[in-house]
């Protein structure tokens, strides 16, 4: 039976995921920092092993290593939104959610990859996002975070296939989970802010977008069942024909001047 760790399974597609691979057959570590959050993920049935491991926190990292030994597929889930411009988001916020979204999953990847490299097999799945493709409004610190785990697991990559491990990215677009609802009830009183107008359309937007375009956690979570399983994995896997097209468009824009328009748009009314 091959093992699979999961980080942050206590909600959402970290909770989907755990449920998806144990359907598949794989023993499932299913982490998250308060196991007493773990009353969803169990009341679904799933048979996961619930483990304490805290992306921030190096000791609880080397205790699930300990704990969980050599295993097959890395699942980097843990993270952690954040709304704000770059004059509106402030130097501790800013590492928090680097803290979370890029070196939580650095620490985890760092501490599970040698008994990977040493067996000569494994997968390494980080979850990024179509923000870490395209810079989205807002979303100054997030998309920091994910570009840089976008750029880390590409470079990572092609030098773990030489023993081995193969490293892919799932890129997400909307998803329907409380994540952007729990970001947003966090924003202050932005009605003073001279962002504020254009905020609101973009949040109206982002809202509509949701609705017209959100996958669940589920249909996320069979993407990367698809990167842990195949006998060829990509490197990067877009999980709706939506996000490839948005993958496609950035790829096929050297100039940039394509996918700004696009992402400036949003914030028309």
């Amino acid at each position: 039976m091959k093992t699979a760790l999961i980080t942050g399974t206590s909600t959402g597609i970290g909770l989907a995921t755990a449920v998806a691979f144990a359907g598949a057959g794989f023993k499932v570590y299913a982490t998250m920092r308060d196991p007493a959050k773990a009353t969803a993920l169990l009341a679904t049935g799933a048979a996961v092993e619930i483990v304490q491991l805290d992306v921030q926190d190096p000791a609880s990292i080397a205790a699930a290593v300990a704990h969980c030994g050599r295993i097959d597929v890395l699942i980097n889930n843990a993270g952690s939104g954040f709304l704000g411009t770059t004059e509106q988001t402030s130097e501790a916020e800013l590492q928090r959610v680097f803290d979370v979204n890029f070196f939580g999953a650095w620490r985890v990847t760092q501490a599970f990859l040698p008994a990977m490299r040493e067996a000569r097999q494994g997968r390494i799945i980080g979850i990024s996002s179509i923000g870490g493709i395209h810079g989205q409004p807002f979303n100054d610190a997030y998309c920091a975070a994910k570009f840089a785990m976008e750029g880390w697991l590409e470079s990572l990559a092609s030098v773990m296939i030489h023993f081995g491990v193969h490293v892919s990215l799932v890129e997400p677009g909307p998803v329907l989970t409380a994540f952007a609802a729990s970001v947003e009830s966090r924003l202050p009183d932005l009605s003073a802010d001279p962002y504020h107008e254009v905020q609101a359309v973009y949040f109206r937007n982002v809202k509509e977008r949701f609705a017209s375009l959100g996958q669940t956690p589920a249909e996320v979570a069979a993407v990367i069942l698809e990167a842990a399983t195949a006998e060829r994995p990509h490197m990067r896997y877009q999980t709706s024909e939506r996000m490839r097209d948005r993958a496609a468009q950035k790829l096929a824009d050297p100039s940039g001047n394509a996918v700004l328009a696009a992402t400036a748009a949003s914030l028309s009314k």
